[in-house]
């Protein structure tokens, strides 16, 4: 999926509900370059990545929104709990996430 608009944290909202519920997924990719995704929009993702028990295969992109370095933990929280991943391709650029959201 791609998407080039103004979708915001409510938004990202109902994405990571929607993920949330694909528990057999094995891969997804989803392209929210240049979006209004916050820490709020990104913690609201990695919580629905979280739930993919079976994911195997990860892209994501967030390049060009402001989810900063609280939302980057977010992210990686969620993105941590997917045990059985094997593939990931995370681009975070231009996010403002600093040394502590890179960690």
């Amino acid at each position: 999926m791609h998407t080039k608009n103004q979708n915001g944290d409510n938004d990202a909202k109902h994405l990571g509900e929607g993920i949330a519920k694909c528990v057999t997924l094995t891969s997804l990719n989803l392209d929210l370059y240049d979006n209004r995704i916050g820490l709020k929009g990104a913690k609201y993702l990695g919580q629905g990545i979280a739930k993919c028990a079976t994911l195997t295969s990860l892209n994501l992109n967030l390049r060009f929104n402001s989810i900063g370095e609280n939302g980057a933990y977010y992210l990686g929280e969620g993105i941590a709990k997917c045990a059985t991943l094997t593939s990931l391709n995370l681009n975070l650029w231009s996010n403002n996430i600093g040394d502590n959201g890179a960690k």
